[in-house]
């Protein structure tokens, strides 16, 4: 994923390329150019591909967490998601929860997505954690977006106990329940 040769194939790729393989370099060094490079990933690879371009730039800068933190509270939706995206390369530690636990409170579907992968199965707690796969559920994000999701919910009684309950309210207002609810519930029952 860090290593997408080209960045658009869909469109002229050379200049993409060109542009990428300057901004890795500025990156590397740290030169103050590259977090403007960062932001306009997207403008230069393509929207389809930014996430890769932004994720080799903040891996080559060896972004620390807090470039990481001022990256994703300046940034925009997309370069919030690929600092969520590097979190699991970049930091070992729990220091960049909080940026996981600002995009769990969002409305933004991608950036809840993105806050659920590695990083957040190995260091959000249980509390927040089965939180979140219920807003998954509510948002209509995929489970599978969910790092992690067969070995945190084995077992757990009050993730299941949770999921009952939205099911019965679900129920009793008429509503469908998610698919997804029953295989999140059935993963609770194993251990």
């Amino acid at each position: 994923m860090l290593t997408d040769p080209d960045p658009d194939p869909d469109r002229d790729s050379a200049p993409a390329r060109a542009w990428l393989a300057a901004a890795v370099t500025d990156a590397t060094a740290r030169a103050p150019a590259w977090e403007a490079h960062f932001a306009s990933a997207g403008r230069h690879c393509g929207h389809d591909h930014a996430d890769t371009a932004r994720l080799r730039l903040l891996t080559a800068a060896r972004a620390e967490p807090a470039t990481l933190t001022r990256l994703y509270r300046q940034g925009s939706s997309a370069e919030r998601r690929a600092v969520l995206l590097a979190l699991p390369a970049l930091v070992p530690g729990p220091e960049a929860l909080p940026l996981v636990e600002d995009a769990l409170r969002t409305h933004d579907t991608t950036l809840l997505a993105a806050a659920l992968g590695p990083y957040a199965a190995r260091h959000l707690p249980a509390h927040l954690w089965r939180h979140a796969v219920l807003k998954c559920l509510f948002t209509a994000v995929p489970v599978d977006t969910v790092a992690g999701l067969a070995r945190r919910a084995a077992g757990d009684t009050e993730l299941a106990r949770m999921l009952r309950d939205h099911a019965a309210e679900r129920t009793a207002a008429g509503r469908a329940v998610p698919a997804d609810l029953h295989r999140v519930l059935a993963l609770t029952e194993e251990s």
